[in-house]
């Protein structure tokens, strides 16, 4: 059984996204916070989903959570590959976009963003299991082609 089923907080893809967040908190406002506190934001049941419009634009708390989420997972494939890779995200204002992660001159992971306004996961098994989906995936597509993401 790998860590990660046994304790989510033992995820690769979790310790980047916690350290992400943790990186701006400037003034330790969220020192006291546990790792567990800081995702709580990312948490949402299937129940909260539905409770949530998805017409108007998203607000920009979530839109901070979706960009959060793909640079940890930009940190993650760093931290397994040693190549850096840099996301960019393209939002519509009506919640629909694109994001991909780039390392050197190759896509590594390219993601249709739908329904932003809902972006959640029902636990933290979830949120690391789908962080690290996206991380391995972008790592075997650099394993496939070092040439390009070393470019």
């Amino acid at each position: 059984m790998s860590a990660t089923l046994e304790d989510p907080m033992t995820s690769p893809f979790l310790l980047c996204l916690v350290s992400r967040i943790r990186a701006e908190d400037q003034f330790g406002a969220w020192d006291r916070k546990t790792d567990k506190d800081l995702l709580k934001d990312y948490l949402m049941t299937k129940a909260e989903r539905r409770l949530v419009p998805i017409i108007g634009d998203p607000d920009p708390e979530t839109l901070d959570r979706v960009e959060k989420f793909y640079q940890a997972v930009g940190l993650t494939v760093e931290r397994l590959t040693g190549i850096i890779a840099t996301p960019m995200m393209k939002m519509s204002h009506e919640g629909f976009g694109r994001v991909v992660l780039i390392a050197g001159s190759l896509v590594v992971l390219a993601k249709t963003l739908r329904d932003v306004h809902r972006f959640g996961f029902e636990d933290l098994a979830a949120l690391a299991a789908e962080g690290m989906k996206a991380a391995q995936a972008a790592v075997a597509m650099i394993e496939a082609h070092p040439e390009l993401a070393r470019a």
